[in-house]
């Protein structure tokens, strides 16, 4: 046969497209399986549109499953921003920031995400999953090491993974755990904890007061991840740091722009200034993808600018986020978390977080289930999300529905 050709035998006499084939074969058998196991777990995964209709279903569906907190992605300022830059700029710029991917909307954008959190400057990523993967490994050396909370999101934990650092774990919001370590950890170069602001399952928050003692303490820096705390926790929506009054004591901030500004994509890195610098010369997620398009910098540029205008939305959500907490409890569920919009209804089974969800949809309330891997085995919850566009009217049908529900399926008496 001729060499090269894709019918060339291989070293068993077998032709090789003949053993792709097989490989294939076999991967499907593998990946089919695995896919079976997450039906039969009750931890499969569907997807759906913001927009559902339902057959049966009088009055439209209520979302209450998104991370819209201040209602801004459908607020027609923030839509007409977005709409000026896609109309000065272009679609995209079809490069990386540092070619010629880099505008007037990004630096002042850039520079108005410094303002905000009152930080010496900030960067830009395509995503905060981005911008977690590209601090640690471009800050941190196996001089230095990292202390994490054992439940930060997923992206802070990969983005660790990658950096050459040693590597600690301490129980969620345990403080006397986090001390021990940061004893432990003494002799290295650069001490940095690292722990989300507010805990995107649970709801609860990292008291960063406590936190930041430490870190003085034992000379320790902080990193904070905001994505579900920017525009709206504080009393100007600045986020954890302003809530709990240690925004002088957190040296980095990583967040958000597809949750609260506006709902798009994009994320940041805000903080020391020469920090910032290096992570234009290293961040790889940075120097390697390209930079956010122009409609989206429009978009949370004109959300940030509303913000900073006003906490008249800010000061909205905690009235509604306690009266849907205190009525579910009212009611018989238990709510992990405190004052957060993200409120888990705790259900534990996988499969009856799943049917209730399903249920629930059918009586015009979008929510999700969540369980394992998501959140660990036996914690399942339906996750309820409240925005500032909800009413009171839409919160009370919400519970109501619950209770149905719940009863339904031998959640509630």
């Amino acid at each position: 046969m001729w060499a090269g050709s894709v019918w060339s035998a291989s070293l068993s006499g077998v032709p090789c497209g003949r053993r792709a084939q097989s490989a294939l074969a076999q991967l499907r058998g593998i990946l089919e399986g695995e896919l079976e196991g997450i039906r039969e777990a009750g931890t499969w995964k569907s997807e759906r549109g913001p927009h559902i209709y339902v057959d049966g279903v009088s009055g439209g569906i209520l979302n209450f499953c998104a991370n819209n907190y201040l209602g801004l992605s459908s607020h027609p300022e923030v839509i007409q921003g977005g709409l000026k830059a896609l109309e000065e700029f272009g679609a995209g710029l079809s490069s990386v920031r540092f070619i010629c991917g880099t505008q007037s909307i990004h630096k002042n954008l850039e520079a108005k995400i410094a303002r905000f959190h009152q930080r010496e400057d900030a960067i830009l990523y395509p995503s905060c999953f981005d911008a977690n993967a590209g601090l640690f490994e471009a800050l941190l050396t196996p001089e230095d090491e990292v202390l994490s909370d054992e439940l930060n999101h997923a992206s802070i934990i990969d983005g660790i993974r990658l950096c050459k650092a040693h590597k600690y774990r301490y129980g969620h919001l345990d403080m006397a755990d986090l001390e021990a370590k940061l004893q432990e950890a003494q002799k290295h170069r650069l001490r940095l904890v690292a722990t989300d602001g507010a805990f995107s399952m649970d709801g609860d928050i990292a008291p960063l007061q406590e936190i930041c003692r430490l870190a003085s303490r034992y000379g320790a820096l902080v990193f904070v991840d905001e994505c579900h705390a920017t525009g709206f926790l504080g009393p100007t929506g600045r986020g954890t740091d302003e809530l709990l009054g240690v925004m002088d004591q957190v040296t980095i901030i990583n967040s958000t722009l597809g949750k609260a500004l506006g709902g798009a994509s994009g994320g940041y890195t805000t903080g020391p200034g020469s920090l910032v610098s290096l992570l234009r010369q290293r961040a790889r997620p940075y120097l390697f993808s390209n930079s956010l398009p122009p409609a989206v910098v429009g978009c949370a540029s004109k959300a940030l600018d509303l913000l900073m205008e006003s906490n008249t939305i800010v000061q909205s959500m905690a009235a509604k986020t306690q009266r849907f907490r205190s009525k579910m409890k009212a009611a018989g569920f238990t709510i992990s978390g405190a004052g957060h919009p993200i409120c888990p209804v705790m259900l534990g089974d996988a499969r009856l977080a799943s049917r209730m969800a399903d249920d629930m949809l059918k009586k015009g309330i979008f929510v999700i289930g969540f369980s394992y891997p998501v959140v660990p085995k036996g914690k399942a919850r339906i996750r309820v999300q409240i925005s500032a566009v909800h009413s009171e009217e839409d919160i009370d049908r919400c519970v109501e529905a619950f209770v149905e529900v719940g009863r339904l399926h031998g959640a509630l008496p």
